[in-house]
Order: structure tokens, then sequence, then C-alpha cells
């Protein structure tokens, strides 16, 4: 019998030194992963370039998301979602302190069709 989770479920009381990720289902060419942040950004410098594409959910919190090629940061609240196709650099600017933030991400190889 499938068990039932729920994506808000043991989230830190506190803030961690590093983000969590927690795979939520895999499968060739795709995988679900939950990402909670607790006031983590990435490195300076750092741009992810991945080979996958990425549909991402913020679905608590706050944060601030850098794409390649854009001057400002996009504002992401709970309910925004944006899909990152495969090597679109991007970086988390920020995840608001003090707060948990809660993302589900998707990703996907280039075997799957284009939105």
């Amino acid at each position: 019998m499938p068990e039932l989770h729920n994506l808000f479920a043991d989230l830190p009381s506190s803030p961690r030194e590093e983000e969590g990720f927690q795979e939520l289902l895999a499968r060739p060419g795709l995988r679900i992963e939950r990402i909670v942040s607790t006031g983590q950004a990435s490195p300076p410098d750092f741009w992810y370039d991945q080979p996958g594409g990425e549909w991402v959910l913020l679905l608590q919190g706050e944060a601030g998301l850098a794409l390649e090629g854009e001057a400002g940061i996009r504002h992401l609240v709970p309910g925004d979602f944006l899909h990152l196709p495969p090597h679109l650099r991007h970086r988390v600017a920020w995840t608001a302190a003090g707060q948990v933030t809660v993302w589900l991400a998707i990703h996907y190889d280039e075997t799957c069709p284009p939105p």
C-alpha cells in the first residue's frame, strides 16, 4: 500500500548550516525533491548549470533567485513557480532568515519533451 507523507512534516525548528534535500520520487529522467532552506544562499560567484531542466515551486517562506542575463533578483513568495530550462544558469541569492523556506523541485532530463 502507498504510504502517506506530508511536505511540511519534520521541518527544522531552528536554522541549519546547510539546506536539506529530500528525494520524494525518482524515475528514469525524472526526480522530485523537497528542499528546505533556513537562510542559505548559493556561494558567491557560484551558478547552477544543470544538464536537465527544473520546475520549482516555492511552498513556504521567501527566496531570491538570480538568473543569468537578468539584472535583478526575482523575489519568490509562496505559490510562485518557474521553469528553468536545461543550462539556464541560476543561483539562490538568499532565502529568508528566521523562517523555514520549503521548495518543491521537479528535475527532468533532456529526453522529456519541452512544455
